[in-house]
């Protein structure tokens, strides 16, 4: 999968001190990469963009 031109934010839910985070980039087309703040050259997640908004709705409700 190519990732160059990804840009990853952290996520607003990750804590001020820098422990676990987690670094989502939603402005690839087809996409929604996510990685572990830690480790940026580390292994990456990817999702459809249907399928990150549910889990992020899903997030939401609990």
């Amino acid at each position: 999968m190519d990732l160059i031109g990804a840009k990853f934010r952290k996520s607003t839910r990750s804590g001020s001190g820098g422990g676990d985070c987690v670094e989502v980039a939603d402005n690839l087309p087809g996409v929604v990469a996510v990685r572990d703040s830690k480790d940026p050259t580390g292994p990456v997640l990817a999702f459809e963009p249907a399928t990150w908004r549910a889990f992020v709705g899903f997030a939401k409700q609990s």
